[in-house]
């Protein structure tokens, strides 16, 4: 009985591995494949420096409105989550988001609310990128392969603007406010079509619909992992290290299905942890916390509530392109860049240059959790596994501050700005090691000696795509039988 009951259970086996198997090897090849080209071709975004270096300067004489002035004409009667100076073409305007996320553009000159712009603005707010020739317009759209996902909801639709240059740069720019949300290059749209689409299963009709996305990502991705699991246990069942067949291999297998059982064997784990991460990519049953930093921690590290700053005006900084109005631990401040990125702290109150000592950021950073103590202050002055550059650069030096809440909480926070740089708690750093560690193979050790991280990465890519193209023309010959 027990014997019928095991070789049953053994041929369930082999039939649940080979038919599912059939189609999801289509899928382990896709992915295989399309995370080499994600390795060197990210999907498009804009960066911070890519947003500053096509904003124009300040033209500080035209400002007549204050930031106090501003947060009125707004209806605020909290301070801003977001409180920006810059130019929206040849007008300087403020850019509010409130504590609930609702943005509102105020127009410095006259305290006027921007909610619409028009074709000629947009063209001229396009024609203030570097890289911007020819600018012209192509179309207004909503929603487009580039623009699915949700953040973009508050700024659409979008003028659609060709820049006429060589790397074929298209700027999206939003029909409410003027902001540019997103560039894209020719390079970046033909890549992404081998790579982050086909890799995140993201087709427009697909991703724009979140909730169906995520579990399309989850049952494809779990099924494949059931393939991966009985893979690796009829690979083991059928291999022989020390008896082996008669012709001398630890396969019974020849040609492409003795390719499909050997490299599975050798990638087995990879491909195992791999597929495992990826189904964790989505936080299924969102076991994991928000990598947010909660607003009510973010209000006692600035130490004000009320829609007031008081700023000396005008700051007239030059070289300016934007300036964030801010409080630290109860004092105002104004954080100007250029177009470079660099940032300058002035005094809000004088306008003078502002020096934000490391003890008052570290008392700033201790009145966030209240309930806690923080028993560790770190200055990381070099990258470790949880602070790391990956396809992004990361600020150095950078302040870490440990406490003992129940999260284990840490906050990164810069100590040139003061601005609070990110969080990570104990559930967060957990889903570093399950999801970036094994999808991504972010280990110290392999990108600080790049290419080894490349070298490694591709290595198992081919070993994965071997078992994957092997696996689908084992299952086209059983389709054809």
């Amino acid at each position: 009985m027990a014997f019928r009951l095991k070789r049953k259970l053994r041929q369930w086996l082999y039939l649940t591995h080979r038919w599912i198997g059939i189609v999801t090897c289509l899928f382990f090849a896709m992915w295989f494949i399309s995370g080499v080209v994600m390795m060197y071709v990210a999907f498009p975004g804009l960066s911070e420096k890519e947003r500053l270096a096509a904003l124009p300067e300040i033209a500080w004489a035209k400002a007549r409105l204050s930031p106090d002035d501003a947060m009125k004409a707004a209806g605020l009667t909290r301070y801003p989550r977001e409180l920006r100076l810059m130019m929206l073409a040849d007008e300087p305007v403020y850019r509010l988001i409130d504590r609930s996320g609702q943005r509102q553009t105020i127009s410095a000159m006259d305290g006027r609310g921007v909610s619409e712009i028009s074709e000629q603005q947009a063209l001229a707010i396009a024609a203030r990128h570097p890289a911007s020739k020819s600018p012209h317009l192509e179309e207004m759209i909503d929603r487009d392969q580039w623009s699915v996902v949700a953040r973009y909801d508050p700024l659409r639709p979008f003028y659609l603007i060709h820049l006429g240059d060589d790397a074929g740069t298209k700027l999206y720019v939003s029909s409410r406010s003027g902001e540019i949300a997103l560039d894209t290059n020719r390079t970046e749209r033909v890549w992404n079509w081998l790579g982050s689409i086909p890799h995140w299963i993201y087709p427009t009709i697909l991703r724009q619909d979140q909730p169906l996305w995520r579990q399309v990502i989850l049952w494809s991705s779990g099924i494949c992992l059931v393939v991966g699991i009985t893979g690796i246990w009829i690979g083991i069942l059928r291999m022989r290290l020390k008896r082996r067949y008669a012709s001398g291999n630890i396969t019974p297998y020849r040609g492409w299905m003795a390719w499909h059982h050997v490299t599975g064997l050798i990638a087995g784990a990879f491909i195992l942890t791999w597929m495992f991460s990826g189904w964790l990519s989505v936080n299924p049953g969102n076991v994991f916390a928000d990598r947010n930093t909660a607003r009510d921690m973010l209000q006692r590290y600035a130490g004000h509530d009320a829609a007031t700053i008081a700023a000396k005006w005008p700051i007239a900084h030059p070289d300016t392109v934007e300036a964030r109005f801010v409080w630290l631990d109860g004092s105002p401040l104004v954080i100007t860049s250029s177009r470079s990125g660099v940032p300058t702290v002035l005094d809000a109150s004088t306008g003078t240059a502002a020096v934000l000592p490391q003890d008052r950021l570290w008392d700033a950073a201790a009145k966030m959790l209240p309930t806690a103590q923080m028993t560790a202050r770190e200055v990381l002055k070099d990258y470790d596994s949880y602070w790391y550059a990956h396809h992004r650069t990361r600020e150095l030096p950078v302040l870490r501050a440990i406490f003992n809440d129940a999260a284990q909480t840490w906050i990164h926070i810069s100590p040139v700005t003061g601005d609070v740089l990110g969080q990570v708690d104990s559930s967060r750093r957990t889903y570093r090691w399950m999801f970036n560690a094994l999808h991504s193979l972010d280990f110290q050790l392999l990108l600080k000696y790049r290419p080894a991280w490349d070298i490694v990465v591709i290595l198992l890519s081919i070993l994965g795509t071997i078992v994957s193209i092997s696996g689908v023309v084992v299952g086209w010959r059983y389709l054809k039988r």
